[in-house]
């Protein structure tokens, strides 16, 4: 039986090329997705058409409810969850400083990247098989603390704590815990709304002089769910060029 792997957010952007590469690295993928089922399905036809193995389910991270669900329908068509990628997440397009950010973007904030995290990070510590991985993800925003992320870089911090965390507490389980902290990363999502000028200064930003790709990322997350990351727990993993 292939192992299973699910990536949250898995419809486009990172979490599509972390789905595709788990895919070709031998996993069987869910390709999680909130509400765009066409775009989630054009993955699971791309892994497919590759030769691999891929389901698409629809869940809500930020809704306990749909989390279990999520879980159950895997072990009930695929039978075992052996990595739990944490990639759904939202940034606004504007987010303005602390002091004039409203309740509702501060909520959604933390119920998609904090509680979205928590309710799949705890399915995980009680169904994952035994030599599972958790692979979170965080935001090398955390690192450069720039004003006007206030409350996402919050999120963010908060999901590197619980990553340590965890990974303490699930001593015995034979299962890691890490996150990975991308930089700007060359998604639709990113480049949306962005001038020439200010894509290019974000670029410049790392001594790698370049923007990330989601392929870097999805590299980075298959060393971790791969045989080669085994000994690497705990552990937030910056992939970024060299930015902070």
């Amino acid at each position: 039986m292939k192992q299973v792997a699910i990536v949250t957010g898995a419809s486009r952007g990172i979490g599509a090329s972390i789905a595709q590469r788990l895919a070709r690295d031998g996993f069987a993928v869910v390709v999680n997705y909130a509400g765009n089922a066409a775009e989630a399905g054009k993955v699971v036809d791309a892994i497919a058409a590759d030769g691999g193995t891929a389901i698409a389910i629809q869940a809500d991270v930020a809704k306990a409810a749909d989390v279990r669900a999520l879980f159950d329908q895997t072990i009930g068509q695929l039978g075992r969850v052996d990595v739990l990628v944490n990639n759904a997440g939202i940034m606004p397009p504007q987010l303005p400083h602390l002091g004039a950010t409203d309740d509702d973007t501060f909520d959604r904030l933390v119920a998609v990247n904090l509680k979205g995290s928590f309710n799949t990070m705890r399915e995980a510590a009680a169904k994952l098989q035994s030599g599972g991985r958790i692979i979170n993800f965080s935001s090398s925003l955390v690192g450069t603390l720039l004003p006007g992320y206030s409350a996402y870089v919050a999120t963010k911090a908060g999901v590197e704590a619980m990553t340590s965390v965890l990974a303490k507490e699930l001593r015995g389980k034979n299962i890691t815990v890490n996150s990975v902290a991308p930089g700007p990363t060359a998604t639709a999502l990113f480049l949306d709304g962005k001038t020439p000028e200010l894509i290019e200064r974000l670029a410049k930003m790392a001594p790698l002089e370049r923007l990330g790709q989601p392929e870097d990322i999805a590299g980075a997350v298959s060393f971790l769910a791969g045989p080669d990351g085994s000994w690497i727990n705990g552990q937030t993993l910056r992939a970024n060029g060299g930015m902070v």
